[in-house]
């Protein structure tokens, strides 16, 4: 039996989705079902705290015994959030950590939704062990980054926000899987938008490795076989969950 000390339950809050599952912090492997409940329109701080509470007592996972980790997309820094990419502007310079702590009665843990899914893949999956410079993109709603130099991460990458010159959209506004829904693209098409992102990240930063998070990299083999990159480009070892892996990894 895995002990108390082993196990976090970790919670990641996405654009359109807030997953949450019990992890073991050994295998990093998930212990429960995942649940998952829609975010809510707007994103406003206490309607996600209102669905967060329902992901938790969904898991049976309310009290306190079991560390916390919650991941959120946005800029985050001494708890508080600096941005709002896909959520609320009521996030902008919110005392987020103590918000929630205060909505849920118990210490957490938290930290930006791309770089707890870079301390999965460092720990766990992909950029295990592997030198110099992992660069971990998530494509969903936007475009998440984490930047990993010999497995420490460093915090904050915001890259998905690469502005795209004599345009007025930004990377993930042109080249994230809800671009390539919303435009109704190939995955032919929308691999030729990756590909002058993936060129881009790869010409400004010389990595030693891409991983590719987010729901759709389960359908990774439909796209990344399309890029031609000096770089190797895998898919993320935990795919979708590796928010809540690294959330809940972060939380002990």
């Amino acid at each position: 039996m895995t002990t108390k000390a082993t196990r976090a339950v970790g919670v990641d809050i996405g654009g359109t989705g807030i997953k949450g599952a019990l992890v073991d912090l050994e295998g990093g492997n998930l212990l429960s079902d995942r649940v998952k409940v829609p975010t809510p329109a707007g994103a406003e701080p206490d309607d996600v705290l209102g669905a967060v509470k329902t992901v938790l007592e969904t898991l049976g996972v309310s009290d306190a015994d079991i560390p916390l980790g919650v991941a959120f997309p946005a800029i985050v820094k001494n708890g508080k959030t600096l941005s709002a990419a896909n959520v609320a502007e009521t996030w902008v310079g919110f005392e987020a950590e103590k918000f929630f702590e205060d909505g849920l009665g118990r210490e957490i843990h938290f930290a930006n939704d791309a770089d707890v899914a870079g301390v999965a893949e460092a720990r766990y999956g992909a950029a295990r062990d592997v030198p110099g410079l992992v660069l971990l993109t998530t494509l969903g709603t936007g475009i998440g980054t984490a930047m990993l130099y010999n497995g420490v991460l460093i915090p904050n990458a915001e890259l998905g926000h690469l502005q795209r010159a004599n345009h007025g959209k930004d990377a993930e506004a042109w080249a994230a899987y809800s671009a390539m829904e919303r435009d109704e693209l190939t995955w032919k098409k929308w691999a030729k938008r990756l590909q002058w992102y993936y060129s881009y990240l790869e010409f400004l930063l010389s990595p030693d490795l891409f991983i590719v998070g987010g729901g759709v990299s389960k359908h990774a083999d439909e796209f990344l076989p399309m890029l031609t990159l000096t770089t190797p480009i895998v898919p993320a070892t935990h795919r979708n969950n590796a928010g809540i892996i690294g959330a809940a990894a972060l939380a002990v």
